[in-house]
C-alpha cells in the first residue's frame, strides 16, 4: 500500500498525525507546504492526502484543486482551525473526501483517515477492472450461474424464460443474451424490441404485437407494422408475459411455431425471423393450473429457464451494485460521486429490498441528489431503512414496491413526513442554487415528474392509461412525458 501524505505547517501536527498513523501500520510521508507536496507528485502517489486549508506559500484548497485535476480518484481529507461554513463548502466542492475540523479528536481522526484508504483501495480495485462500466455486475454465486447461462447461450437462438420477482433485472439479462448472441452485437446486429404485455390495453396489444392494416379499426389511418415485424433478424422481448390475455396466447403461440401471423385486418401472411425472450414474476405453472395461460404455450416459451435471484438472495453483491449505481448517478447529474461510510453500507446489506435491484438503484440516485454530505452516514439514509416505518408497502401484485425514491421517500400520510419532504427539496434547490448548478428549474422538475409517473406505473403495473388517470393527466401527456424523460429506456 502507498504512503499517507500528511501536509501541514504545523509541525506537532505533522508529529501527532505520524506517530498515531505509525501505530496503526500506516506509512507516512510528512510535508510543510504546497509547493512540496506536488513536486513530489511527480515521482510519487500517496494513497490519501491529508492537507491543511492554509499554509504558508500556497492555500490547501487551491492544493486539493491542483492533486485532484492530476488524481481524481485520490482521497483528500481537508482540515483547518477555521471552522467555516465557506471552508468547509470550498473543501466539498473541490472534491474532498472529508473535512475535519482543528482541534480534532485523534483516534477520530485515525478512523477517518482509515475509512478513506478502504475507499482508496476499493477505487484502485475498480480502475483495475477497467474503465468501462460492465453491463452486469454480481459476485454472488447464483449471479454467477446465471453469468455462466448466457456466456453458454452465446451462439444460441434458443427461446429463453426468464423468471423473478419485480426489479430483479430481467430485461437487462434479455438484452444481454441479444448482445452476446448471433444476433447482437457480434453477428448480424439485429435490433432488440421490447415490450411489456402487462402494460398495453388488451385492446391494443395485438396491434402493438402483429401491426396492423389502414382501415382495421377506428383510427388506423395507416398500415402499421408491429413489434414482431420490427424485431425482425434480431430479438424480442416480452416481458410480464404471465399477464397476456387468452385470446392472444393462441396467436403468439402460432407465430411461435411457424414464424407466421396475420396484421389485423390483414388477408396476406406476414413471416419474421424472431428470437423471442420472454420474462415474468409471476408463477406460470400456477397460471396453467389456473387456466389463465395455456399449457402448450408455457412449454414452447420455457425451452431454457433462466431463474435471477431477488437482491436478498445475494447481499454480498450490494456494496458493488451500490457503489456503480452512485458514480453512475454522479456522472448523470454531473456532481461529484458519494460514498457510503461502512456503518451506512452495513445498514444496507441488512435491509430485504423488496423491490430488488431496481429499488437500490433508486435509492442510490436519492442520495445523490439528497444526502447533505459527500460521506452518506446512516442518518442520511431514508427512514424505510433505518426502521422507522412499520412496513413497507405492496404493489397490487403482492410484491412490495420501491420504498427509496424522491417522491415516496417517507410514508405521506402524515403532514409531518409531507413537510420533511418540501424541507428535503428546500435544501436540494438551495445546494443546487448556491453551487452555481444551470437550469435548476429544468433539472429538480424532471425528477419530480419522472418519480411521479414511475410510481404511479408501479401502482398500476404499467399500465399508462390508469396511471394518467390517477395522477389527473391526460394520455397524451403521460405518454409524451414517458419519452421525454427517458422512462421506456
Amino acid at each position: 500500500m502507498k504512503p499517507i501524505w500528511v501536509a501541514d505547517d504545523d509541525q506537532s501536527i505533522r508529529f501527532v498525525l505520524e506517530r498515531a498513523l505509525t501505530r496503526e501500520q500506516f506509512s507516512v510521508r510528512c510535508f510543510s507546504n504546497p509547493r512540496d507536496v506536488l513536486a513530489a507528485l511527480d515521482t510519487d502517489v500517496p494513497q490519501v492526502l491529508v492537507s491543511d486549508i492554509r499554509m504558508p506559500g500556497g492555500s490547501g484548497l487551491d492544493l486539493l484543486s491542483k492533486v485532484k485535476q492530476r488524481l481524481p480518484g485520490l482521497p483528500v481529507i481537508v482540515m483547518t482551525a477555521y471552522s467555516d461554513l465557506d471552508s468547509a463548502v470550498s473543501a466539498f466542492q473541490g472534491g474532498a473526501f472529508e473535512y475535519l475540523p482543528k482541534p480534532f479528536d485523534l483516534p477520530k481522526a485515525v478512523e477517518l483517515i482509515r475509512r478513506a484508504v478502504e475507499e482508496s483501495l476499493r477505487e484502485q480495485v475498480g480502475s483495475d477492472l477497467g474503465t468501462a462500466a460492465p453491463e452486469m455486475l454480481g459476485q454472488a454465486p447464483a449471479m454467477q450461474d446465471v453469468f455462466r447461462a448466457i456466456g453458454r447461450l452465446s451462439q444460441s437462438n434458443v427461446t429463453v424464460l426468464i423468471t423473478g420477482e419485480s426489479g430483479t433485472g430481467k430485461e437487462l439479462v434479455a438484452r444481454a443474451l441479444h448482445r452476446h448472441s448471433p444476433r447482437g452485437e457480434l453477428g448480424t446486429k439485429g435490433p432488440f424490441i421490447a415490450i411489456n404485455t402487462a402494460a398495453i390495453p388488451k385492446d391494443l396489444l395485438e396491434s402493438e404485437l402483429f401491426g396492423h392494416e389502414r382501415g382495421a379499426f377506428t383510427g388506423a389511418q395507416t398500415m402499421r407494422r408491429g413489434r414482431f415485424e420490427q424485431a425482425d433478424g434480431g430479438t424480442l422481448f416480452l416481458d410480464e408475459i404471465g399477464d397476456m390475455p387468452f385470446d392472444l396466447q393462441t396467436r403468439l403461440l402460432r407465430v411461435l411455431s411457424d414464424g407466421h401471423f396475420y396484421r389485423v385486418g390483414g388477408h396476406q401472411p406476414q413471416k419474421a425471423n424472431v428470437r423471442v425472450i420472454a420474462a415474468t414474476h409471476q408463477n406460470l405453472e400456477q397460471r396453467v393450473k389456473d387456466g389463465a395461460f395455456r399449457e402448450d404455450l408455457y412449454h414452447r416459451l420455457n425451452v431454457i429457464r433462466l431463474r435471477l435471484p431477488a437482491l436478498r438472495e445475494r447481499r454480498e453483491d450490494v456494496p458493488g451494485l451500490a457503489r456503480a449505481f452512485l458514480a453512475r448517478s454522479a456522472h448523470d447529474l454531473g456532481v461529484e460521486t458519494k460514498r457510503l461510510s461502512d456503518a451506512a453500507m452495513e445498514r444496507l446489506m441488512q435491509f430485504r429490498f423488496p423491490g430488488n435491484v431496481r429499488q437500490l438503484e433508486n435509492l442510490c440516485h436519492w442520495l445523490t441528489v439528497m444526502a447533505p454530505a459527500q460521506l452518506i452516514e446512516p442518518k442520511d439514509l431514508p427512514p424505510e431503512l433505518l426502521g422507522e416505518s412499520p412496513e413497507a408497502p405492496a404493489t397490487t401484485d403482492g410484491v412490495p414496491a420501491p420504498v427509496a425514491t424522491l417522491a415516496a421517500v417517507a410514508p405521506l400520510a402524515t403532514a409531518g413526513a409531507a413537510d420533511a419532504w418540501l424541507t428535503d427539496l428546500a435544501r436540494e434547490a438551495r445546494r443546487l442554487l448556491d453551487a452555481g448548478v444551470p437550469e435548476v428549474w429544468d433539472q429538480l422538475s424532471r425528477q419530480f415528474e419522472g418519480q411521479l409517473i414511475h410510481v404511479a406505473l408501479e401502482n398500476t403495473r404499467g399500465r399508462r392509461i390508469e396511471a394518467a388517470q390517477k395522477l389527473g393527466i391526460g394520455r397524451n401527456t403521460i405518454t409524451r412525458k414517458i419519452q421525454e424523460l427517458g422512462l421506456d429506456e
